[in-house]
């Protein structure tokens, strides 16, 4: 892969998640985007809604190569706990101010609460526009109503020692409009060569086909390899198109191979009634 490859981390914030209170579902969301993309994904962090917390995780992956795109999701509101414009400001140094399109759309939020006959105060409208004071130099994140904003560092991911802070916010369904609309074509797509995923299903124990995925790593070095017991088993293959398409057929064939040899079948047969019995079970 290039030296100017593109990398990416993710960081989780929210107390809710480290109780047990509620599911993570955008991890699994973005490394999907990412990896369709091209974009290895090196670290997920969860954190909890404090400063120091969201410091330590960011500077961490700041500190990773580059360029670098730096995802959070979460804290973004108007509650005590929702401190990660501010938090993210603070780690890079720079003063948070208001972001007018935000600003505006709050307004409009403010105005349909008024009209409902709810008293809002002073104090009220403080925290409220909480959501509309972002880091300074932060560009607003095309795609949705939510609050979402971009930071470039040392150049964004344009220069090549230069990273991008992407804050989304952390309800799912804004975080994934977000992302479609704004973040994939503005961030991530054509950056890096695109990958192809493949797999090669068997019926062996995982454990058989050690030999095969040493030689693998020997031979296709530039390939991702994964092995996922199941029935079927599956062997999964990552990497640019041309590496994968020849790792895919060295597995085939070394899984055909085995397969015509006595002790495979019967290796293959056992390990296949196993399965059938655990249906029967059911």
């Amino acid at each position: 892969m290039a030296d100017q490859l593109l990398r990416a981390s993710i960081i989780i914030i929210g107390d809710e998640l480290l109780g047990g209170f509620v599911r993570d579902r955008n991890t699994h969301f973005l490394a999907g985007r990412l990896r369709e993309h091209g974009v290895p994904l090196d670290r997920v962090h969860v954190v909890p809604d404090e400063f120091d917390d969201i410091d330590e995780a960011l500077q961490t992956e700041l500190g990773r190569a580059r360029p670098r795109l730096v995802l959070t999701t979460g804290g973004i509101g108007s509650t005590p706990d929702d401190i990660t414009f501010e938090a993210v400001a603070r780690s890079l140094g720079v003063d948070v101010v208001e972001e007018p399109v935000i600003a505006e759309r709050l307004e409009g939020a403010l105005a349909w609460t008024r009209a409902q006959g709810l008293e809002v105060d002073d104090e009220a409208v403080h925290q409220f526009f909480r959501m509309a004071r972002v880091p300074e130099g932060a560009r607003l994140v095309r795609g949705g109503w939510a609050p979402a904003v971009q930071v470039d560092v040392d150049g964004g991911i344009d220069a090549p020692g230069g990273a991008t802070v992407v804050i989304l916010p952390g309800v799912p369904g804004q975080t994934r409009d977000l992302v479609a609309n704004g973040v994939e074509p503005d961030l991530l797509a054509g950056r890096n060569p695109a990958w192809t995923v493949e797999e090669v299903h068997h019926g062996f124990p995982e454990s058989v086909l050690n030999p095969v995925f040493l030689r693998l790593g020997e031979e296709h070095p530039d390939v991702k390899l994964g092995s996922y017991p199941g029935n079927p088993m599956i062997v999964r293959l990552q990497g640019e198109p041309d590496a994968v398409a020849a790792a895919a057929a060295f597995v085939r064939g070394e899984v055909a191979a085995l397969e015509a040899t006595e002790a495979g079948a019967r290796v293959a047969a056992a390990w296949g009634a196993r399965f059938d019995d655990a249906e029967d079970d059911r």
